[in-house]
């Protein structure tokens, strides 16, 4: 059992990089995945995604530790348990993240991280549906569906956006972030297309990849300041494998600090605590927890245009018919087709709320539908001040994690939400919705003040689903980081990072495409290869912006 390379987890990342390193025919891979694989029927329709997180066998589904702001509700935090990780059971939405993001990586450290270094990564992973331009990829492996919508209420959207004032935009990915505009998705030929499906599967064929599944990793094993290693139970079986070159975590924003910290990586008081052995003191491991809290709005639809017969016994079994022998209909969509990133005020310098419609209203708990002509508008904080934590609970791998994110513990967060809460209101009282939107239903029209919203915000309040930054990359461990640009854990050799916990700051936006680039860009960089050529391109500000 001796590999160049150790990949642990087979998520977005892992995938990619499974596939970028296996290319090259003198090394040999081992790629490390403790779900199952990702074979069944609910993975390939778009519109299972509720179906798939209201089960476990691909998902973690880890329980948050109770949220002080939140009345000490525990949120579930889903998590993909299979090959493609989250990319596997994830809403499939692609939205890249806007240019000050990446730019504002580069201020903080992270060299050649701007978003001209990014872009052509960007580029290289996808085959865009809308071909291919200065900001869009044509041929990567990553097909992204431009949405083609025929639901009057996503015209209602978009036309509604434009009455209240917002921009338009062509291209949310593209020049222009801000605004109303189409959504893109991980979806082809009807179905969802993950990581798994983009990079895995033509690299398994491969006899220098070994791809092993129901493998919980244990312990990372070192000589000295050299990661040399690791232990993993597979099927009741310990088994131990070699990295000559390097391991790379690429088990996500929870299972990544988790697997550092129970192998003796991290706050070295916190270690000591739980009866683990101390091999490296790094503070930063577990810290900077990010994530995109989610509020949702839900209103009575005068028209019946939503999926709500389509979810019925029989809708729901000729929707299925109809994927089954077509790859068409309503199964073969995510639902989410219109998106808007827009600012909470003047002052911000670039959008920080996102909304998001979709033709059918759920009970955010549950899943279940709302038994009523409805639908619902989304809104997400795409840039919270707010951080938390993760730690173990003991030195067990099995064991899931303490999650602590401390929703709205910043008041910042909670006062652009209910700006946001305002928008939306704005937004559907426009003409294009006069004939289609009906009475508030959550939470309701008497729900005005400040004190009135934050009762609902403190009792509904979500997550995205986005969680980050929990090893993030920057110049040196004094700094809170934990790897540097080039993702090695600092401190330590043969060890590097490459998953969505070494984002400094969430991008403003959905995780799922930003995470898959940065694999891209650090494959190149762990196999020494020149990185691609910067892109240096201008993208749009709204001209009454404040902020320079």
């Amino acid at each position: 059992m001796k590999f160049d390379y150790i990949i642990v987890g087979a998520g977005s990342a892992g995938c990619v990089l499974a596939e970028r390193l296996s290319s090259d025919n003198r090394t040999k891979v081992l790629l490390l995945e403790a779900g199952p694989d990702d074979r069944a029927l609910s993975l390939k329709v778009p519109a299972a995604m509720l179906s798939n997180l209201k089960s476990t066998k691909h998902n973690w589904a880890f329980m948050g530790e109770p949220e002080p702001e939140l009345n000490g509700r525990q949120l579930q935090h889903d998590r993909g348990k299979t090959l493609g990780g989250s990319s596997s059971i994830n809403g499939m939405l692609f939205v890249r993240g806007h240019k000050l993001d990446f730019d504002g990586w580069q201020r903080a450290g992270c060299e050649s991280w701007s978003y001209a270094n990014v872009l052509p990564y960007f580029k290289r992973m996808e085959n865009y549906s809308g071909g291919e331009d200065q900001f869009r990829g044509g041929s990567g492996p990553l097909h992204v569906q431009r949405a083609e919508p025929d639901n009057p209420l996503v015209q209602a959207f978009l036309k509604s956006g434009e009455a209240a004032g917002y921009p338009l935009t062509d291209d949310i990915n593209g020049y222009k972030q801000e605004g109303f505009g189409l959504l893109d998705s991980s979806v082809f030929g009807g179905e969802r297309w993950s990581a798994a499906r983009a990079y895995l599967d033509r690299a398994q064929r491969r006899p220098n990849l070994t791809v092993q599944t129901e493998a919980y990793v244990q312990k990372i094993k070192f000589e000295d300041s050299r990661a040399t290693g690791l232990s993993y139970l597979q099927r009741g079986t310990d088994v131990h494998a070699d990295a000559q070159n390097e391991i790379i975590l690429c088990a996500g924003a929870v299972g990544t600090p988790q697997i550092l910290m129970i192998s003796g990586i991290g706050p070295a008081a916190q270690l000591e605590k739980l009866g683990i052995n101390v091999v490296h003191n790094l503070p930063g491991v577990g810290q900077n927890l990010n994530d995109h809290p989610d509020f949702v709005l839900q209103y009575e639809c005068l028209k019946p245009v939503t999926l709500w017969p389509k979810t019925k016994p029989l809708g729901r079994t000729a929707a299925g018919l109809q994927w089954l022998l077509t790859r068409q209909g309503p199964c073969a969509s995510n639902h989410f087709e219109a998106l808007a990133c827009i600012r909470s005020a003047l002052e911000v310098d670039y959008p920080d709320l996102q909304l998001s419609i979709t033709p059918i209203a759920v009970d955010n708990q549950t899943w279940n539908t709302v038994p009523r002509h409805a639908f619902q508008i989304h809104l997400g904080l795409m840039r919270a001040y707010s951080r938390g934590r993760i730690e173990p609970r003991s030195a067990d791998p099995r064991q899931p994690p303490r999650i602590l994110v401390n929703y709205l513990k910043d008041s910042r967060d909670r006062d652009r939400l209910r700006k946001g809460i305002r928008q939306v209101r704005d937004l559907v009282r426009q003409p294009a919705f006069r004939a289609l939107c009906g009475r508030e239903i959550f939470p309701g029209k008497d729900a005005k003040s400040d004190t009135d919203l934050d009762r609902y915000l403190n009792s509904h309040c979500a997550s995205q689903w986005h969680l980050s930054g929990t090893a993030r990359m920057g110049p040196n461990a004094a700094s809170g980081a934990v790897v540097d640009a080039k993702a090695r854990v600092h401190g330590l050799q043969g060890l590097r990072i490459v998953d969505a916990s070494i984002m400094p700051c969430v991008t403003n936006g959905n995780t799922n495409g930003p995470t898959i680039m940065l694999a891209e860009k650090l494959g190149d960089v762990i196999l020494g290869r020149d990185p691609l050529p910067a892109i240096d391109v201008e993208i749009w500000r709204h001209p009454d912006c404040t902020v320079a």
